[in-house]
This record gives C-alpha cells, structure tokens and sequence, in this order.
C-alpha cells in the first residue's frame, strides 16, 4: 500500500457502508486536521455545496478546495506541510447563494490576533516553546499604566512599562522598546515571556516599555512626531523616572509587521540613540524600479522609506535582529535587506520560520531574539 492509500481519509474512502456512524466514528478518533507525515487533511462535514480551507499560506492555492467523499455529507483535502511547519486558517462554506467563513468546528486549537481568531494547524515537528506558558516557579515581574504628556504627538500617549521581578532602583536596566505593545502582551503572552526567560537566566533583567498607537498606518510607516516622541520624549523620561543603563548600546526598539518599520525608522532619525532592533517580520517593502509596489496606498511611505535607506544604508545601531515566516509575502523583501543591513557594518542575526504573518509566530522567536540581545547568565554559559 502507498503513502497516500495508507492516508486515514482514504482508507474511510475504501469502506462500506460509508454512513453516518462510520463517519462519526472517524471524526471522534481523528478530528481535523489529520497530521500523517507530511501530509495534513483538512475535514469539513455538513450538507453544503462548496467548502474551502482560506488561509495566508503563499504557495498554497487559496482557497484551497475541499471535495466531498462519495455521497456523504463528509468533505476532505489533503495539502503537503513540512516538518515543523504552524499554519493558521479558517473554514468558507457555500450553499446555494450563501457564503460564510468560520473557524474550523472540528479542531479546538484557536489563534487570536487583534482581527479576531483562527484555527491552528501544526504540523509534525512543531512545538510550542516551553516558556510561554505560566510558570509558577518564574518569579513575576510588574505591569504599570503611564501616561506620557507627548508635544511631538500632541496628545496624551498612554504607555505600559514591564518592571522585572526583584526590581531594585540600586540596580540599572537595559531598555526595550515595544512597538503594538498592547497586543505583544495580549496575543504574544510577552510578559509571561519575560518572566520567564528572566527566571531562566537566559535574558539579563530588563525594563520593558509597551507602545500602542493611535493610528498605526500613519504613525508607524517613518513619521517625524512619532519618532521624536520616542527618541526625544519617552526615553529621557524614562531615563529621569527609571534605573536604566543610559548608553545606547543598552537600548532596543522591536517592532513587527508596520510596527517594524517604526522601530526601524525611528533608528534611522536618531542614529546613535539605540544600539540595537528587533523586527520581526517587518513590512520591508520597496522597489527596484518604478514604484509599483502592488501594497496600495498605505505601503506608499513604506516603500519611500525603504527605497530611500537602500539607496543609501547606514549603520544606525550595531546589532539587528530579524525574523520572518516562509509563508508570508514579506519573505522576500526581508531576506533581501539582510545583505544591505550588514553591508553598512550593523551586526545581524537572521531565522525563519515555516509559519505566517502572525502573533505566534512573532511569540515562538523571542526567546532567541531576546536572549541573543540582552543575554542572560545561562546564555553565556553555553555560548
């Protein structure tokens, strides 16, 4: 017997009766998706007369058609997913002149983002890191509302700052600057993830500050009253409030997605402030020629600004590190600016991940990230 005669879904293919207790039965051992392999099939069952699988994944038809098996009311595809791969999708069902997209009914594992939520499909291989569950033995670290009196954003800009467990004003802190903070903590479980690195050892001690905009699409893509309020307005505040290592080699901006153009672009107006980036997935989308970048208007002063830097690279900090998934379109553009951020000097750490544009992805690389830029005791003792 082959692989693909040895799939579950087909060996269901080859019985008779193919009824409703057989299915049911099926469905209770299997659920969906069926990882074998490499291979995942994707099950929907309900009397309807299309059913999809719509997904992000770039190299994967979408949507992705599902047929029904002989004249049951069972519908099935099977798709290739490599080893470790995280794919996060949703179910689109039609029935006569209806549509509707939903998550999948028969598979509990659920995403979240600001959008809303997905279903989760993982693949052999893939886990989720250890560190970001609570750990009851991590000492916690504390989270305090700020707000910030802002005259580059003309406006009161609320902020959330991480203070380490055993926090002590004897002590001085390195600083992190998060970008979209609001939804690092609430769909990236980053303060649990700090806790516990810190615990671990694996990351030194730090002071983290959480940063949510008003209007991420204008704020975010190079914009002058944002970078100045972060490089002009909350760091030497931070520096008069706060124990912190007032050097620039002791200081991080992160972001991801337009976020990571905001970390990136407020380096590139303060050059020597900060000492080091992490972008993750970052929407680094520029053009060779022309400017039909296919991004619409809101990429426009994305791609001014990227374009710009390429023309001319500068190492704006010493260390960059990046990351980025497989399967998202900013694949590319971010594997093409890891040449121009060396070239100017700048220290770069670079991974990928068989996964999309999404906040578990972004989740799953802190520990490297963080641990490689603000290394712990433990780090040092293995590198």
């Amino acid at each position: 017997m082959s692989p693909v005669e040895r799939l579950a879904v087909n060996r269901l293919r080859a019985q008779e009766p193919l009824d409703g207790p057989a299915i049911d039965r099926f469905l209770e051992r299997f659920g969906s998706p069926i990882i074998e392999g490499e291979r995942a099939t994707f099950l929907f069952r309900g009397d309807v007369d299309e059913v999809w699988v719509r997904h992000r994944v770039v190299g994967l038809p979408d949507p992705l058609p599902l047929k029904r098996i002989g004249e049951s009311d069972l519908w099935a595809v099977t798709t290739v997913l490599p080893e470790g791969s995280r794919v996060e999708y949703q179910i689109e069902i039609r029935k006569g002149e209806h549509y509707e997209r939903f998550n999948d009914p028969l598979n509990s594992r659920l995403a979240h983002s600001p959008m809303g939520s997905s279903s989760v499909c993982a693949a052999v291989g893939y886990r989720v890191p250890d560190w970001v569950a609570h750990d009851p033995e991590a000492r916690e670290g504390t989270l305090v509302e700020e707000t910030v009196r802002s005259r580059a954003l003309r406006r009161d800009q609320p902020v959330t700052i991480y203070l380490p467990a055993r926090f002590n004003r004897a002590q001085r802190y390195p600083l992190l600057i998060v970008h979209d903070g609001g939804d690092y903590l609430a769909f990236a479980a980053m303060k649990t993830v700090l806790d516990n690195l810190i615990h671990r050892l694996e990351v030194d001690p730090l002071v983290a500050v959480f940063v949510s905009p008003r209007d991420r699409l204008k704020e975010y893509p190079n914009h002058a009253p944002h970078a100045r309020f972060v490089a002009r307005e909350l760091v030497p505040l931070l520096n008069e409030r706060l124990p912190l290592i007032d050097a620039p080699e002791a200081r991080c901006l992160m972001g991801s997605s337009f976020g990571g153009i905001a970390a990136l672009s407020v380096a590139v107006r303060y050059p020597g402030v900060f000492g080091s980036l992490l972008l993750q997935s970052a929407s680094l989308v520029f053009t060779d020629i022309g400017f039909d970048h296919g991004g619409g208007p809101a990429f426009d002063p994305v791609v001014k600004f990227v374009n710009r830097f390429r023309a001319r690279p500068t190492a704006v900090v010493d260390r960059i590190y990046m990351s980025c998934g497989v399967y998202e379109p900013l694949i590319t553009p971010n594997r093409s600016m890891v040449p121009v951020f060396r070239h100017t000097g700048m220290k770069v750490r670079y991974t990928e991940a068989r996964d999309g544009h999404n906040w578990e992805n972004w989740r799953d690389r802190l520990g490297d990230a963080l641990s490689w830029l603000f290394p712990g005791p433990q780090k040092f003792v293995y590198e």
